[in-house]
């Protein structure tokens, strides 16, 4: 397989699975599936990690994050 095809099925799955997070967090129904809600809150995400409060917000996030990955995989 060639190289170029190996990056894109690469960023295929990338994209795939950075879908599944939106909807396993509820996001699709929340917003009724409007694109632009949901792109305006990646962007205040996007913006709060361009901030002084990064690090602070990534690690508040990646704890929340994991805390339900576990509590999923209990279940």
């Amino acid at each position: 397989m060639r190289e170029w095809q190996i990056k894109r099925r690469e960023r295929t799955r990338q994209l795939i699975e950075l879908g599944g997070l939106v909807v396993k967090a509820g996001l699709v129904e929340l917003t009724d599936d409007d694109r632009a809600t949901l792109y305006g809150a990646l962007l205040t995400v996007a913006a709060k990690l361009q901030s002084a409060d990064r690090e602070q917000a990534l690690m508040l996030w990646k704890r929340k994050g994991k805390r339900a990955f576990e509590a999923e995989s209990e279940t």
